[in-house]
């Protein structure tokens, strides 16, 4: 058993990753990532994954690993997840989960029933065939319809992501299925905690990050993916790189085209936020360090 496990979320931008490198530093911990575009190789700056200095200061899992046109889950991200967790516990170090993506942590934490489902060929067949054939808000309907919990999760446009989620939608009670080692079901202490942060203030860090994308890589990112079958290319960022390096906007209509897809998706993680069960909220900003550290010697005997 651990000394417990500290969940840190929050929308895009909002400062997780700087907080958890410094709370990794304090408490003698392991970051392991909660964000499913963050695996791939080669999206370091779209996906805003840790920067060097970050890496160095604190180790850090689940980063970086897969190629683009590989598949990834939720199911997969709690097995893998857990095998990091207990690495890192057999090394007498604590864990840190933290990122942007909801889901992975609710099915991580045991929150929402998930299985590991095998899946058949032929079901990925025809739901690749369904894709071809429909737009993909017919799609994404059909999902709402058979699992409204995981449609409210998954923006109507992202296509791999309707997809994956049909495919465990379809699959139930036709495959096998094996209950996933969650948190809850492993008996660990779970201190859930969420960064509050003000939309104005938000907006700006969103809009400086931008920037930052823009002139630390992003387009080279997005030009390595051009015309490869890669579900990581649907990631926010890739999509209006690419309608710039196309030549179908200026600079200044990708930095604005950039913002706002980025702020709608910051919208969609707090609109999940708002409705994670036992979460405590700390507001991110000057005090927020202090108000994590106080947070995880109360609830998990961190010291």
């Amino acid at each position: 058993m651990s000394d417990g496990v500290l969940l840190l979320m929050g929308p895009t931008a909002s400062g997780k990753t700087a907080l958890a490198v410094e709370l990794a530093r304090r408490f003698g911990a392991e970051i392991v990532s909660a964000d499913s575009r963050q695996v791939y190789r080669g999206m370091a700056v779209g996906t805003a994954q840790p920067d060097g200095a970050q890496l160095a200061r604190a180790a850090h899992h689940l980063l970086a690993f897969l190629e683009p046109e590989e598949r990834y889950s939720a199911a997969r991200f709690v097995r893998e997840a857990t095998i990091c967790l207990d690495e890192i516990a057999a090394r007498g170090r604590r864990a840190i989960v933290v990122g942007g993506t909801g889901f992975y942590l609710r099915a991580l934490s045991g929150e929402m029933a998930l299985a590991d489902v095998a899946f058949d060929e032929s079901l990925r067949a025809r739901l690749r065939e369904e894709s071809r054939l429909h737009p993909q808000e017919v799609l994404h309907a059909w999902l709402l319809a058979r699992d409204a919990l995981r449609a409210a999760a998954v923006p109507v446009a992202d296509r791999y992501r309707t997809l994956r989620a049909l495919e465990v939608a379809l699959s139930r009670g036709s495959a096998p299925q094996r209950a996933l080692p969650t948190l809850a079901a492993r008996g660990e202490r779970v201190l859930k905690v969420a960064l509050a942060i003000d939309r104005k203030v938000l907006a700006g860090r969103i809009r400086e990050r931008v920037r930052a994308m823009i002139d630390g890589g992003l387009l080279a990112e997005a030009e390595s993916l051009d015309g490869r079958d890669a579900p990581a290319a649907d990631a926010v960022g890739y999509p209006q790189a690419l309608a710039y390096l196309r030549g179908m906007c200026t600079r200044a209509e990708l930095e604005e085209a950039l913002t706002r897809a980025t702020l709608r998706y910051a919208k969609r993680q707090m609109t999940w936020l708002r409705r994670e069960p036992a979460l405590c909220w700390v507001t991110s900003g000057a005090g927020a360090l202090a108000e994590l550290e106080r947070s995880a010697r109360e609830s998990l005997g961190w010291t």
